[in-house]
């Protein structure tokens, strides 16, 4: 029963070998050490002290803080509710299983108490030496949340909502991010929830300022961005380099993440539009710009400081992605027509608005053959609900415009689902009623049908029968 304090009045070397001979066989069989390297272990069982604890002696009181947990080498050890008349047990541990660790994962007050059934050999591990351990090497800090994960969901009678039953207040350990960031980083969605709805704080960060919604958009998990958006985390956080989540979405090409999130936010946010593009024009991101206009957001959308990208841009002397905005349909005001001069794109603007095809990015054919690919599998509805396709409107006969020179520049839209309402948002556009407007292509050929169609076609609306 000593054999503690025997091993303490060693010297440290071989106090540590021994430690590593008693304890290391018995670490490794724990559920939650599965598959991580040795190295941690051996890090882990250094600081182990063993305990022998008699029957009916409470290890781990309720609501204490969780600073130690244990794994049992022999013996057994309930979880009983304390605070019920009764003090009826939950669940019964015995040799090999781990307690605490719930409370210690979750940064929380222990749920339950935890006393010995029978004489009870334990190992004590110091909940500070185990973050510190997890901090040293993330990839045994993913192991060690997905075996956590496993473990539990193969307790049928024992669910981690009942684990965490009853806890409240705010306690805000900085150790914390280990568990949401860590579970957001994995994507599971259902742990996460749990963890949420103990309370823990949904805007917890790391050292670069990135929240677990961050990390659940940079990696594409959106069932776990959906779980965090509905326990109210904000949407609009920064982290150190100026990026919010919906520009980790975007970055990374997650498009589906990106809807969610986008859809979210522009439901309380008018100018997340005009943010998301000011900002790819200030950072000269050509990339994030063109994922950001292939979702459909209006190249010509203001910031909270009423400026657009295509305004930064100039201002910036940023020739390639005033080139990019410029054939997408941005709109130069006169104060502004000076420095396309000075870029040699005044032509460029010229070709645009007089019906030269409007391009998105030099690969969209290769994307507009993939769309009709899927279109093959899926029908045309789905596939637009995961991508917008995006036309340029002109107003007047392709023919007549031509002829006539006609420099009215078009507007990029997004392609509705019906011909009658494109024919009223070009009415809006271009300030007629064109409900009775026919469309044709740039040859002039009437379209019937919102099905013929396809992304970055150039589309003309004609007021009356003698178009030409």
């Amino acid at each position: 029963l000593n054999q503690q304090e025997l091993i303490e009045q060693l010297p440290k070397t071989i106090c540590k070998s021994i430690r590593h001979h008693l304890f290391l066989p018995t670490v490794e069989k724990v559920y939650l050490f599965k598959g991580v390297t040795r190295e941690l272990l051996l890090l882990l069982v250094a600081d182990m002290k063993a305990e022998y604890i008699p029957p009916r002696e409470d290890v781990i009181m309720q609501n204490e803080s969780p600073d130690e947990l244990y794994i049992i080498v022999s013996g057994e050890v309930e979880m009983i509710e304390s605070e019920m008349e009764n003090e009826p047990t939950v669940w019964t541990f015995k040799s090999g299983d781990m307690i605490g660790e719930v409370g210690a994962f979750c940064c929380r007050p222990q749920s339950y108490t935890y006393r010995t059934k029978t004489l009870s050999q334990l190992l004590k591990i110091r909940t500070s030496n185990l973050i510190e351990a997890m901090k040293t090497r993330q990839e045994d800090n993913i192991i060690m949340i997905k075996n956590f994960l496993q473990h539990h969901k193969k307790l049928k009678g024992l669910r981690l909502g009942d684990l965490l039953h009853g806890v409240g207040g705010d306690y805000g350990d900085p150790n914390m991010y280990v568990n949401l960031l860590t579970v957001a980083s994995t994507g599971n969605a259902t742990f996460l929830e749990e963890l949420l709805k103990a309370k823990l704080d949904p805007d917890i960060g790391d050292a670069q300022g990135r929240t677990p919604l961050h990390i659940a958009a940079s990696k594409g998990h959106e069932e776990c961005v959906m779980v965090l958006l509905r326990h109210g985390c904000n949407i609009n956080l920064r982290d150190v380099n100026g990026h919010t989540a919906l520009w980790e979405a975007i970055a990374a090409k997650h498009h589906s993440t990106f809807h969610v999130l986008y859809h979210w936010a522009s439901v309380s946010d008018p100018y997340i539009a005009g943010d998301l593009l000011c900002t790819a024009a200030r950072k000269n991101d050509l990339t994030v710009m063109k994922e950001l206009l292939k979702h459909g957001l209006q190249v010509d959308s203001k910031d909270r400081d009423g400026s657009t990208a295509i305004h930064v841009a100039l201002e910036q002397n940023l020739e390639d992605m005033v080139k990019l905005l410029l054939m997408n349909g941005a709109e130069i005001n006169d104060k502004l027509k000076y420095k396309l001069s000075s870029m040699n794109l005044s032509d460029m603007l010229q070709k645009r608005e007089v019906g030269h095809r409007v391009m998105v990015s030099d690969t969209m054919d290769e994307v507009a053959q993939k769309w009709r690919e899927q279109e093959k599998q899926h029908n045309t509805e789905s596939t637009r609900d995961q991508y917008y396709f995006r036309v340029s409107i002109y107003r007047g006969h392709p023919v007549t415009r031509r002829r006539t020179h006609c420099s009215e520049p078009g507007k990029l839209i997004k392609l509705p689902n019906s011909l009658a309402v494109l024919k009223i948002i070009a009415g809006a556009k271009f300030g007629f009623d064109a409900t009775n407007a026919s469309v044709t292509d740039q040859e002039g050929s009437e379209i019937d049908s919102i099905e013929v169609i396809r992304d970055n076609d150039k589309l003309f609306i004609v007021e009356g029968p003698n178009c030409l």
